[in-house]
């Protein structure tokens, strides 16, 4: 759907050139709705960090380089790099830009805390309307753990199997529309597993790890299902291209089909097996913190009973007679 490096043949019709990995670096479109969304979003961050700095505060770069270079980054590779400008050709390039959406992106901005930076740097006013939304029952609704995983597994196969696909490959707004989709609905998901913005729906640290081991299945059978099956995704999109000027390089539609499966079947499993293993990470901060919590706890605890017993005792001895006192 972005216009990307052409290659004029002989029939008078312009088409694109043949997709190679270098495709992805080398073709841009810097000017589309997408490049200005991610642009703006990653300026709206880097000021807020700005802000703090000035303030004589501290935010973690850690927070910035996730948000902003992975986050952002991931997007603009996802929406308006080559990967854009091929998504409507090839399935399998559809498929990386996909999960890197699904995924890739909610969770590196979840790291990035925008919430946490939003609630430290905005005015009063906008800080109590954020704090509204925060507390409000639609936020609590649209965070419920077992509705935002319920909305994550269905997504993707509406998306493919009813006539939904098939109409983002025929209109360019609905084909933008399904990004920002895929992007929100990742979002709901894995942003309260994080744990690290004050959302609601944040559950305990082994219901979140359940609900990330539920969805490696769910990529591996959904991934399988694509591979295996033999009706085309998209309808006749993808022959008819083979009627026109790329005939002459673009993969068989079922050959390309299958290896999109199999790019969803592994790259979701192994994003959802890193998304584990921070969650894990998590955990073990957590509990450590808490253990250091409960032994200071329970130092002054200590502390607290050694003083009293001083006190009992030094009131105790309060006028006991002294030993040579004349009056003993």
């Amino acid at each position: 759907m972005i216009p990307a490096v052409l290659l004029h043949v002989s029939e008078g019709q312009d088409a694109l050139a043949r997709f190679t990995p270098s495709r992805v670096f080398t073709t841009w479109d810097p000017l589309s709705p997408a490049a200005l969304l991610v642009v703006l979003t990653a300026a709206l961050y880097l000021w807020g960090v700005v802000v703090l700095r000035r303030r004589g505060d501290s935010w973690p770069l850690g927070r910035t380089i996730s948000f902003v270079v992975v986050g952002m980054g991931s997007a603009a590779v996802a929406t308006v790099s080559g990967l854009a400008a091929y998504d409507d050709t090839l399935l399998s390039v559809h498929m990386v830009q996909h999960m890197i959406l699904t995924m890739l992106v909610p969770l590196a901005m979840a790291l990035g805390a925008p919430v946490t930076l939003a609630l430290r740097t905005l005015p009063k006013r906008p800080r109590r309307w954020l704090l509204a939304v925060l507390h409000s029952r639609v936020a609590r609704v649209l965070s419920f753990p077992p509705l935002t995983f319920t909305l994550y597994v269905i997504t993707p196969w509406a998306l493919y199997f009813s006539g939904w696909y098939a109409a983002t490959l025929h209109n360019d707004y609905l084909h933008e529309m399904s990004h920002l989709h895929l992007v929100l609905v990742g979002s709901l998901f894995f942003w309260p597993l994080m744990g690290i913005d004050p959302l609601p729906g944040r559950i305990t640290y082994p219901a979140r790890m359940m609900l990330v081991v539920l969805t490696l299945p769910f990529h591996a059978f959904l991934g399988i299902t694509i591979m295996t099956q033999e009706r085309l995704l998209g309808g006749s999109w993808y022959p008819a291209l083979h009627h026109g000027p790329m005939a002459a390089w673009l993969p068989d539609p079922h050959t390309d089909q299958q290896l999109a499966g199999g790019i969803l079947w592994s790259s979701g499993d192994a994003i959802g097996l890193v998304f584990f293993g921070v969650l894990f990470v998590q955990w073990v901060r957590s509990s450590m913190r808490e253990a250091v919590r409960e032994d200071r706890r329970l130092d002054l605890l200590e502390a607290r009973e050694a003083k009293q017993v001083q006190e009992r005792a030094a009131a105790a001895g309060v006028g006991r007679p002294v030993a040579g006192d004349p009056d003993r």
